[in-house]
């Protein structure tokens, strides 16, 4: 079922079906803003203090400009900003500043869809997701595409920025993924508030923190631990994580196709954020991205993609609910 109005002056679609309740903001990056699982009313994205604000004039110049939290398409340098062919890249790309256009293909008993798509405009690409929901499964099926536009062969990073949050995240949560290594970046973002040692390369799920001490990742602290870190996860046997609160007995799965996204990277601001307008958050960002370098670096490493003049790659991402979960390894 689709319903349609406003949140803080941005069109907010709901696709729902009798266990799951969407929201995405379409011409805000196709953002999806929520997902509640209906029989426990519980959102599990993160939300940012100042929230929502209404749309400006002009659509936003970076990232972190109305940034409300939730789940948001980056595309084609996720990362730090920088210069392509002559071309400014932002912060985490173009595609979640833009608006996208909608149609709604399927709205019956069985089964709500929503496809969304973009020409990026500093690129040449086409970005396009169908999002659906088939009645009585709490699964969020994600059919994504990128086409080359252009007469040559265009590079690209990918990744998908979701923050857990909400209702659901809390003190006592586990994280599970298999088989990763992680890495902390050389530099650390706020090293005042960081737990991990920079520059490390570890097998999961323990990595080296500022005193030396091991520190098992899979286990969530609460806002208390004012901990903001940013970590690495490769060498993916599946594009799999699966985050469980065992208080609310629900775990939050996502899949993906690790041949494509074959890097986690995992955002940690656990109460520790100081710098506005991320002061204070407490969320877990488990990201799906090509790369976690710049497109420049990941071109120079061989872990960019390209698509060749008109070419298009498909890749599949899927959200499942489960609920009545203890905290069990993969």
């Amino acid at each position: 079922m689709f319903t349609t109005g406003e949140i803080n002056g941005h069109l907010a679609l709901r696709m729902e079906n009798e266990l799951l309740s969407i929201v995405v903001l379409p011409r805000k990056g196709a953002d999806i803003y929520s997902i509640v699982y209906k029989p426990k009313e519980v959102d599990f994205l993160m939300k940012t203090p100042g929230g929502l604000q209404p749309p400006g004039e002009h659509p936003p110049s970076d990232f972190l400009e109305n940034y409300e939290g939730g789940w948001q398409e980056l595309f084609p340098n996720p990362g730090d900003a920088v210069t392509y062919h002559g071309v400014q890249l932002p912060f985490h790309g173009e595609a979640a500043l833009l608006p996208w256009q909608f149609v709604i293909e399927r709205d019956d008993a069985a089964e709500t869809t929503l496809r969304c798509w973009v020409d990026c405009q500093r690129v040449p690409f086409r970005l396009e997701k169908l999002m659906r929901l088939r009645s009585n499964h709490a699964v969020l099926d994600i059919e994504a595409k990128v086409q080359n536009v252009s007469d040559q062969q265009q590079y690209f990073l990918w990744g998908q920025h979701i923050v857990l949050g909400g209702d659901f995240l809390r003190a006592g949560c586990r994280m599970e993924i298999p088989a990763a290594t992680i890495i902390t970046p050389m530099e650390l973002y706020e090293p005042a508030t960081a737990s991990l040692a920079p520059g490390q390369r570890e097998p999961w799920p323990c990595a080296l923190g500022r005193l030396g001490e091991k520190i098992d990742l899979r286990h969530i602290p609460g806002p208390e631990a004012h901990w903001h870190d940013d970590i690495y996860l490769t060498d993916l046997e599946d594009g799999l994580v699966e985050i469980t609160n065992p208080d609310l007995k629900l775990c939050f799965r996502l899949e993906w196709d690790a041949n494509v996204f074959g890097c986690l990277v995992n955002w940690r601001p656990l109460g520790g954020a100081e710098m506005p307008p991320l002061t204070g958050i407490y969320g877990l960002g488990i990201e799906p991205w090509v790369s976690h370098f710049n497109l420049t670096e990941a071109i120079q490493k061989g872990e960019a993609l390209s698509l060749q003049a008109g070419e298009m790659l498909q890749t599949n991402l899927r959200v499942t609910i489960l609920a009545d979960q203890q905290d069990n390894d993969l």
